[in-house]
């Protein structure tokens, strides 16, 4: 399926948001596509052998994105920053609920760099990393969302700058910082 247009997704989240039902079931098989990609993004950081799959992750963000009605939609690029937010809460709940970072769960610290975004056998602790960006939020939340929508979501510079309303320079500056502040932060230093 082609990728819809901006401004034919922008009018179904805003119907949506006026009490449309039927725009949201025109809307989620266009963005079908994304959101996968986005749960990839997620899904690749993972363990192996994780239980939670690609197509439950899309169809969990789905089930909490039909509870966000009330939101007032912006465009596209509000709609996939918002459901990379929530993906990542997935993954966050699911970890607690499966008492992954009270056990270890197998999981390895893996450098927060472009090697991690791109490594498909990467790991890392889920619950650890959310504390560090839930800590990064509280100090500067847009490079929190940056680490969110390009670690987390795999969004590009140029995704990630549309998303959050910015420059890609911008983007790349907060990128290298903020992986810098996680960095400190998850070895324990104070940045």
């Amino acid at each position: 399926m082609d990728t819809p247009s901006p401004g034919a997704v922008t009018e179904l989240l805003r119907a949506w948001s006026d009490g449309d039902d039927a725009a949201l079931e025109q809307l989620m098989p266009l963005m079908e596509a994304e959101l996968r990609r986005l749960a990839r993004g997620y899904m690749g950081g993972e363990r192996q052998g994780h239980t939670l799959q690609t197509t439950a992750l899309v169809n969990e963000a789905f089930l909490r994105l039909a509870g966000a009605r009330q939101l007032r939609w912006q465009d596209r690029a509000h709609f996939l920053g918002i459901s990379a937010r929530l993906m990542r809460r997935v993954l966050v709940d699911y970890a607690r609920r499966r008492g992954f970072h009270k056990r270890g769960g197998g999981a390895q610290r893996v450098p927060l760099d472009e090697a991690v975004m791109t490594g498909p056998d990467a790991a890392f602790d889920v619950v650890e990393l959310d504390r560090a960006l839930e800590a990064l939020e509280k100090a500067d939340a847009r490079k929190s969302r940056v680490v969110e929508l390009r670690f987390f979501g795999g969004l590009s510079v140029e995704e990630t700058a549309e998303v959050l309303h910015v420059s890609a320079d911008t983007v790349k500056r907060d990128w290298r910082l903020a992986k810098l502040w996680l960095l400190r932060e998850l070895d324990g230093e104070k940045p």
